[in-house]
């Protein structure tokens, strides 16, 4: 299993939101833009809009182990970029499948 490398500050979200391109849809948002590092970076965001700290705690999960999938099965080449995740109200009472499926379709059409 690959380690999953994070963004952590700020400034490398909102770069993120205000140069990258997105896709949005109900269960999540994805945010693409390019890095200059060789490899992938990640960032997930949960407001407290989706609930208690137990369902965005969920959230965070099941994104996370859906990103992790999408990463080792090396189907998607999206080395040299950034993408930050931004769960919805509904993330936290889908699985994995159903997230990786979305995360799967939005990064493909955001690459291609």
């Amino acid at each position: 299993m690959e380690k999953v490398v994070s963004l952590k500050l700020n400034k490398e979200f909102k770069r993120a939101y205000y140069q990258g391109k997105f896709k949005a849809h109900p269960f999540l948002v994805t945010y693409l833009i390019k890095n200059r590092s060789r490899i992938p970076r990640v960032g997930i965001t949960t407001s407290k809009k989706i609930g208690c700290a137990v369902k965005r705690n969920r959230a965070r999960r099941i994104i996370k182990q859906a990103y992790r999938e999408i990463l080792s099965e090396k189907e998607l080449n999206f080395n040299g970029y950034d993408l930050v995740f931004v769960a919805r109200n509904d993330t936290p009472s889908k699985n994995t499948n159903d997230i990786k499926r979305i995360m799967k379709k939005q990064i493909g059409v955001l690459l291609g």
